[in-house]
């Protein structure tokens, strides 16, 4: 039997924190001396910097970090930047003129040059130390020292938090230079990965499941990084060859970057008592961000622990929706450690994901990810990530009996929200009124003896077709007359549901607002940023004006090219189907 896991309808966007005292109506930023004035830093001011740190953010070698939850670094900027993309959704949302993204100083800025700040702007970046954990499993071995005070943001420096529009938001670089979490990498990332990122999160946003947001990528000619990467028409699984890449810098936004392996990194020192304020540090860090990401939902005036209890039954509902969103859209997350899990509840790291074409519970695109990490585990690994946030907030509560006993009670009803997660969100793919597993189970079986595409089977679905020629289209092989009368059987018996529960019609077009009909296929963004690392972006541009509208029917040439199976050449195909995080 097929396990079951997906997500439910489109949740909301990034759960932004609102100013309470801001103007909330829009504002248009048209000057970079206007976009200064929106500077506001909750997270410098409120939050303590590593005590060995250099003042003046000159601070890029490798080292152990003791103590603090920042440490101010400068980027380093990329040499004659020039412009690739921005979000023109996002700018809109903070208020941002479009031709901002062309404006000198801001380019500057997010291409790494934090010397063109003004006041209130601070004149560095930051970056943040955690610890990484793996299923519940804590490790230290990655980190260069072997005692885990060297491993955090080795090449994300954020540059700028501001209140927009009424919300707050962080702005962060990615691959802005080495920081001393380095571990003695270059800090850099290359424009094939940076394209992906940008692209991801365009696209996650306009698929309606919470997501970090992008902002701008800006490329430069005039600088190389070199990358494993895989020769042409490649059927390694690893990367067989150097490649010499154009270097860029993604910016992406959200309203924090507060991770759960950074609350797990102040729980690992208080409990170790590595030093004397390591437990207030924690207590610091999650009332931080409680006040960043769950400002609406937790009172203030409460009692901290019960603020924090508050907090753990929130982050369950967010987490939970979020897999099981990932789940719906076909995203696999690759590498979902606790470092890559943000503790605000959305998608944060798109360094090995991928999206599933041909319907295989255990896709994993990532060659480093193994079967823990593919598609159908992804519910394990977030309840494994929950187990290390649950065990990090539970030393704030320590002699507090019943806080503590409401905490284990919400962490001991983890699996059973993920399973209601799960099932609310097949009943809504395949528009029934109630989760019926024995259905569902058949389906997916189904699908895998098809080999059907994931996306194409359930948009097919939302037409609710009479007859099995219509999926048929989406399936990879020729079907059997065996095969097909199990599908018909399946198909009569599903249709009943549908048509004794209520409008067909209006089933239909809930179906269409939950199963896309464009979706993400690597073999045709591979030529978008091929493309972009010889000048040409207008692949890359066809790219986020399909996806932002990803649930609607498209022009006849869109169809053609963005909703068709995965050709046969790009099967098996190193940095297609399968790709390493060399980024």
């Amino acid at each position: 039997m097929v396990s079951s896991a997906a997500g439910p309808y489109p949740a909301s966007s990034t759960a932004e924190t609102p100013v309470p005292t801001a103007v909330t109506t829009t504002v248009t930023t048209t000057t970079f001396a206007e976009l200064a004035q929106r500077a506001d830093y909750s997270l410098l001011d409120s939050l303590h910097a590593d005590p060995q740190a250099s003042g003046d953010g000159d601070d890029h070698q490798p080292r152990q970090v003791f103590s603090g939850h920042y440490l101010p670094v400068t980027p380093k900027p990329i040499p004659a930047p020039e412009y690739v993309a921005h979000s023109r959704t996002l700018f809109h949302e903070l208020g941002l003129s479009d031709e901002l993204a062309h404006d000198e100083q801001f380019r500057r800025l997010f291409s790494g040059d934090i010397s063109v700040v003004q006041e209130p702007m601070r004149p560095f970046g930051w970056a943040t130390g955690y610890a990484l954990s793996i299923y519940g499993t804590e490790y230290i071995q990655q980190c260069p020292f072997r005692t885990g005070n060297g491993y955090g943001d080795g090449r994300a420096i954020s540059v700028l938090e501001g209140v927009f529009n009424g919300k707050r938001w962080e702005m962060q670089l990615k691959g802005g230079g080495p920081t001393p979490y380095c571990r003695g990498a270059d800090g850099r990332a290359v424009l094939r990965s940076s394209l992906r990122e940008f692209l991801a999160q365009e696209f996650m946003q306009a698929l309606g499941v919470p997501t970090s947001r992008s902002l701008t990528l800006y490329v430069s000619r005039a600088e190389t990084v070199r990358r494993p990467w895989y020769s042409p028409n490649s059927r390694s699984f690893e990367p067989d060859i150097l490649v010499d890449n154009p270097a860029a810098i993604t910016t992406r936004v959200a309203p924090s970057f507060l991770r759960v392996g950074q609350l797990e990194l102040f729980a690992r020192r208080a409990r170790s008592q590595a030093h004397p304020d390591a437990l207030n540090e924690l207590r610091m860090i999650v009332a931080h961000l409680i006040e960043r990401n769950y400002q609406q939902e937790i009172d203030p005036s409460a009692d901290f622990s019960d603020q924090v209890v508050e907090l753990a039954g929130l982050f369950r509902g967010r987490l939970t929706s979020l897999v099981a969103n990932w789940m719906r859209v076909g995203y696999c997350q690759g590498n979902f450690n606790s470092d890559n899990c943000a503790a605000g509840g959305f998608t944060l790291d798109y360094g090995p994901f991928g999206f599933c074409e041909l319907f295989d519970p255990r896709f994993q695109p990532w060659t480093g990810g193994g079967e823990h990490f593919c598609f159908f585990n992804q519910p394990l690994a977030a309840e494994a990530n929950y187990q290390m946030f649950w065990t990090a907030i539970r030393l704030l509560l320590e002699g507090n009996t019943d806080a503590l006993a409401r905490l284990d009670q919400i962490r001991d009803g983890f699996a059973e929200t993920m399973n209601q997660q799960i099932e609310a969100m097949w009943a809504s793919k395949l528009g029934l009124i109630s989760y019926d597993a024995p259905l569902v189970n058949e389906l997916l079986q189904l699908m895998v003896l098809s080999k059907a595409d994931y996306t194409i089977l359930f948009r097919k679905l939302s037409d609710i077709p009479e007859q099995l020629s219509s999926l048929k289209e989406s399936f990879y092989l020729p079907s059997s007359e065996q095969l097909d009368g199990q599908w018909e059987s399946w198909l009569e018996r599903w249709r009943n549901q549908i048509t004794s529960g209520g409008d067909p019609r209006a089933t239909s077009e809930a179906m269409k607002r939950v199963n896309p009909k464009y979706t993400w296929r690597e073999w045709l963004i591979a030529p978008a940023y091929e493309k972009a690392a010889q000048g040409d972006y207008t692949l890359t541009k066809d790219l986020q004006a399909v996806f932002s509208n990803s649930y609607d029917e498209q022009s006849a040439e869109v169809e053609a090219t963005y909703n068709r199976l995965k050709p046969r050449e790009f099967f098996n195909a190193g940095g297609v189907s399968h790709y390493s995080c060399s980024s």
